[in-house]
């Protein structure tokens, strides 16, 4: 069980960014869908875990290493198989460029938040994230069974003060639908683009593991951990009492309204998703592109230093404009992974 909890918190970790923890994501692709949006959170959490758990299962019964493998295997005799290497190319500059958007959104909250440079959060998540790296992918499931217990456990505190003041008996009046897209379809998109992020990190735990049991353990623990985060979040958005599309992190808004004293702690919160999510993104990205031990320390140098010099770049557009797109992208992937 143990084994499966680490497994379950690193990929929670992968998948609570910081567009998900500010409750940016949760609004463009839920709340803004009015009530029908926790609907959507449970199809697409639902639609996540089933994701993860064939993935998992092709991973170990395939012997993939590789993203350009597990896209040779889900695409073979199809006539996508022909492009899967521009397919890959462009999921890892995906991965790649977001990586390089978790450093710069880290020293961002360091300048708006705690009044230091940006530079140096950046500097001090790219070190970070580059001693890391070289203890290749058990440093990044030590870092994840640490945080991502306080990250859950964190927002479970906050999803029960935040029950008791929701009016629960006119839901629908306080959530109000801008978005009048299709739902579900919305839902899908954003399992689609976790999709992209997601399945090269699940190929580095390959070697933890075992059988068909353990793997729908936790696909099924994820989902079920997934579904309760996102409502704490929707739930929480639902006091924003400003232009919500005005505010890039809506939750940290109402947390610092509503309950100041939790204010530096769910600062903690965001800092440890986008470094939980940074080091998943870098480890996973450096084993799908590297052939051995020299390559793989060479581009860990090259795309930590990349990441200091763009880190003025900020996410909020990245999680308005590029998610979108690459959940289209992911659409068919996870149709031919299901």
């Amino acid at each position: 069980m143990k084994n499966i909890l680490k497994i379950v918190f690193v990929i929670i970790g992968t998948l609570i960014g910081a567009g998900f923890a500010s409750g940016q994501e949760i609004y463009i692709f839920f709340f803004s869908h009015g009530i029908k949006g926790l609907l959507g959170i449970v199809i697409s959490s639902s639609l996540m875990g089933i994701v993860i758990y064939q993935s998992l299962k092709i991973i170990k019964t395939e012997e993939i290493n590789t993203y350009k493998e597990f896209l040779d295997c889900i695409l073979k005799n199809n006539k996508f198989c022909k492009i899967t290497n521009i397919i890959n190319f462009v999921i890892n500059t995906f991965i790649l460029v977001t990586f390089f958007i978790m450093i710069a959104g880290f020293g961002a909250y360091f300048e708006q938040e705690l009044g230091i440079r940006s530079i140096i959060g950046s500097c001090l998540l790219a070190i970070s994230c580059f001693i890391l790296f070289m203890t290749s992918t058990k440093g990044m499931i030590k870092i994840n069974a640490i945080l991502v217990p306080i990250l859950i456990s964190f927002l479970g505190i906050l999803g029960v003060l935040i029950l008791p003041k929701t009016p629960w008996e006119n839901l629908g009046n306080y959530i109000i639908e801008v978005n009048h897209s299709n739902y579900i379809l919305n839902a899908i998109l954003y399992t689609s683009y976790n999709s992209i992020l997601l399945i090269p990190v699940l190929i580095t735990l390959k070697n933890y593991l075992k059988n068909k049991k353990q793997i729908f353990c936790i696909s099924t623990i994820t989902t079920i951990i997934t579904i309760i985060l996102s409502i704490i979040i929707f739930l929480i958005l639902i006091k924003v009492d400003v232009d919500i599309t005005k505010l890039e992190m809506p939750a940290v808004y109402v947390i610092s309204n509503m309950f100041g004293i939790l204010k530096y702690g769910y600062g903690f919160v965001i800092l440890a998703s986008i470094f939980t999510t940074a080091i998943s993104l870098g480890n996973s990205f450096l084993n799908n592109i590297s052939k051995n031990k020299q390559q793989y320390i060479k581009i860990a140098i090259s795309i930590t230093i990349i990441s200091i010099l763009v880190s003025k770049i900020g996410f909020s557009n990245l999680v308005n404009i590029l998610y979108p797109v690459f959940g289209y992208l992911g659409f068919v992937q996870i149709l031919k992974i299901i």
